[in-house]
Formats: C-alpha cells, sequence, structure tokens
C-alpha cells in the first residue's frame, strides 16, 4: 500500500530566530520567580515547539492561579482543560491577560484534526467490553484499503482491527470473472472466523455489499459474532438478493448506479454477465459526493469491479442463527448509491435493535465522516446486552 504513504523531508531550520514573547503573569504567584515566568528564553530552534512550550506555561500559571483562588467566591472559576484558554471576567487590563489559542475555530466531533482520546468518553474500558475486536467487510469493488481511516482511529482507541479483503478485491489476486458464488465471494471473511478459537467473538461492520456478506457469515457464525453494524449497506431478509433490494428504488428516481454500471461479459455475450465495472467519470457523483478528493483520487485507481453471481444470489437467513445476532444500522443520508429512502426501507422491513443517522455522510462515509463514524462504531461496542 505505498500509495497510501507520503513522505515529507525535515523542515528547514529557522536560522534568524526572533525573540520569544513575553507572558505577563500575577508577580505575587511564586516568590522570586518573576523571571522565570515573565522571560521566556528557549534554545530550540522550532518556533512550533516554542509556542507549545509558551501555551504550556501559560495554562500551567492558570491552574496555579486557580489553585490560589479555590474557596473564594469573588473571581473564582472552574478550570477548563481544552486547548482555548479561559480568562475570568473583569482580570484586569490586557497586559495581564494570558495569550489566547492559536486558533480561533470551532471544532466538532467529525473535525478530521480531532484524536481519538478527545472524540470518544474516557471512561470506556475495553476489557469490560464483550469484544473490542472489529472485522470490517468492504463493499463491492471496494478492498480493505477503504478502512485506512477507521483502521487507525480503532487502533489508536486500543481496538483490534481486520479488514478483510474479499475474493478478487482489494489486492486478492482472484480473477472477479471467476466468482461463480456468495460463498466463494466471502471464503476469505469465513476463513477468518472459521479459525478463531472457541469463545472468541468479533463485531461484524459491513459497507454496501458487504452487508449481504455479513448476514451470510452470520448465518455460519453466530457465536462468533458479538455485533453486526450495517453501514449504507444491504441489509437483506430470508430469501433475498442485493439485486432485489436495488430493485427496490422508487420509480422515476435519480439512479446513478444504473448509469454507471458497465457490465462485463467474460463468457460471451450470449451467457450472463460475470462482472460489473464502474464507469469512473460518475465515481464522484455515485459514491464520493461528500469526501475529500484525495480519497476519490484513491478510489478511481483502486476499485474493482463487482462479481456479477454473488449479487443475484439469494441469502438463506435463519432466525435460530442469523437471527440471534444484535444488528445496528448506520444511515448516510446523503447517499447517492442506496438512497436514504432505501436504507428506511431495509430498516422497515426487518427492523435491527438501533438506527443511526451520520448527518452529512455520502455512501462512502470513512472518507467523508470518518471522525463520526468512529465514534458511532465506539459507542455501539459499548452498548451492553439487554
Amino acid at each position: 500500500m505505498g500509495n497510501l504513504c507520503t513522505c515529507f523531508s525535515p523542515k528547514t531550520p529557522v536560522k534568524n530566530k526572533k525573540p520569544t514573547k513575553r507572558l505577563q503573569g500575577n508577580p505575587q504567584t511564586a516568590p522570586n520567580s518573576s523571571n522565570r515566568w515573565t522571560r521566556i528564553r528557549s534554545t530550540r530552534k522550532d518556533n512550533h515547539d516554542e509556542l507549545i512550550h509558551e501555551h504550556a506555561l501559560a495554562a500551567a500559571i492558570l491552574f496555579r492561579q486557580h489553585q490560589q483562588q479555590n474557596g473564594s467566591a469573588s473571581g473564582s472559576f472552574p478550570f477548563d482543560r481544552s486547548v482555548s484558554l479561559r480568562h475570568p471576567n473583569g482580570s484586569g487590563s490586557k497586559k495581564s491577560q494570558l495569550p489566547r489559542s492559536s486558533s480561533s475555530r470551532a471544532r466538532s466531533l467529525t473535525d478530521p484534526l480531532l484524536q481519538p482520546h478527545q472524540l470518544v468518553n474516557q471512561d470506556i474500558k475495553l476489557d469490560d467490553l464483550e469484544t473490542n475486536h472489529f472485522v470490517l467487510v468492504h463493499g463491492g469493488g471496494f478492498g480493505a484499503w477503504c478502512w485506512y481511516k477507521t483502521i487507525a482511529l480503532l487502533e489508536e482507541g486500543g481496538f483490534k482491527v481486520t479488514a478483510v479483503d474479499l475474493t478478487g478485491s482489494g489486492i486478492h489476486s482472484f480473477d472477479t470473472n471467476g466468482i461463480t458464488s456468495l460463498s466463494q465471494y466471502v471464503k476469505p471473511l469465513t476463513d477468518f472466523l472459521d479459525k478463531l478459537v472457541d469463545g472468541e467473538k468479533t463485531i461484524l461492520v459491513g459497507h454496501d455489499f458487504g452487508g449481504a456478506c455479513i448476514s451470510y457469515a452470520m448465518e455460519l457464525f453466530p457465536h462468533k459474532v458479538s455485533k453486526a453494524i450495517f453501514v449504507a449497506a444491504a441489509m437483506l431478509t430470508n430469501g433475498q438478493s442485493t439485486l432485489d433490494m436495488f430493485s427496490q428504488k422508487a420509480a422515476g428516481s435519480s439512479d446513478l448506479m444504473q448509469q454507471a454500471q458497465i457490465f462485463v461479459y467474460a463468457n460471451g455475450n450470449n451467457n450472463p454477465p460475470t462482472a460489473i465495472n464502474l464507469d469512473k467519470s460518475i465515481l464522484r457523483d455515485l459514491l464520493f459526493n461528500q469526501s475529500p478528493g484525495k480519497d476519490v483520487a484513491l478510489a478511481s485507481v483502486s476499485i474493482r469491479p463487482i462479481p456479477f453471481p454473488p449479487v443475484l444470489e439469494k441469502l438463506s437467513l435463519s432466525d435460530l442463527k442469523y437471527g440471534t445476532v444484535r444488528r445496528f444500522y448506520i444511515e448516510t443520508p446523503e447517499d447517492n448509491a442506496i438512497p436514504i429512502t432505501l436504507q428506511e426501507s431495509m430498516i422497515n422491513s426487518s427492523p435491527p435493535e438501533k438506527v443511526f443517522r451520520l448527518k452529512g455522510a455520502d455512501h462512502s462515509p470513512f472518507f467523508s465522516k470518518p471522525q463520526a463514524l468512529h465514534k458511532l462504531l465506539v459507542e455501539i461496542s459499548k452498548i451492553p446486552s439487554t
């Protein structure tokens, strides 16, 4: 996956460094330390490090002042641990105020600059979860590569993550045109689950056609699946195929999927199609209408044909196996591939335990809303058994 890595050369050292600004603190904060707090000399050559150091000292002063004011009815205020520093009302002249954060931009749960420890609740204990192992299953034409942001966020939070390449997908070398059944297509996933030790459970996450794939696996290994999460995915009922699901689209609706499909007839035009290619000129509007351009570029050179026979295959799902696994659905309202009306139709036909809506997400929320998707995955992992 060398295309995912970018090397950055070290920054050129700053030769003529400007003197560090002085911080004006309370001269009574610490006796005999005025030189220490009013003048900061840095030996570092990186201005960015100096700024971080300056903010750390400012936070220390604020915390010291708060300790001194603790218990006083006037002028006290709760200490805030956010990046931006707060100042008490009427704190004096501008000269005595501490410097504000270098960023005034409001941050949100979907802000890509937020770190996992800022995004998820701190009371989470992985050892208390039924399982902390996520298994990510891509959609038709995608591969494990599409989860790269989700993998990084989950692993940084301490979760175990496995992203599989289904047969003929991603870096799996098998020819897509040679896939003749759903079981053959899903084999990398079922082989993985089969090799898990007894008692080990996973959280399956399926996107797009991957929803049908995890449903197939849930029927085979219900005792190895703690929860199943469908992300803009095909959540089918017994006896239904993915093609049946797509045929439910409302008549007259804008069907970009139909426009984008290019059927491949590897066995000749007189035989059924073997695979489906997607017109790359429509990919952005179909799958990535809210996603960053760099991720669209990655997808355009990584997407492979979708095997056609598995799309036609009807699932056999039983209440005693598939029905025992807890299911959750994450809706993507800006989706042009599986429109929100179709998602809600599947939810109504086979209601999951809980439904979440990822505001502003297109069909590929791992690109368009990676932080918000990560938050939902972690929150679902924390939902206890009823």
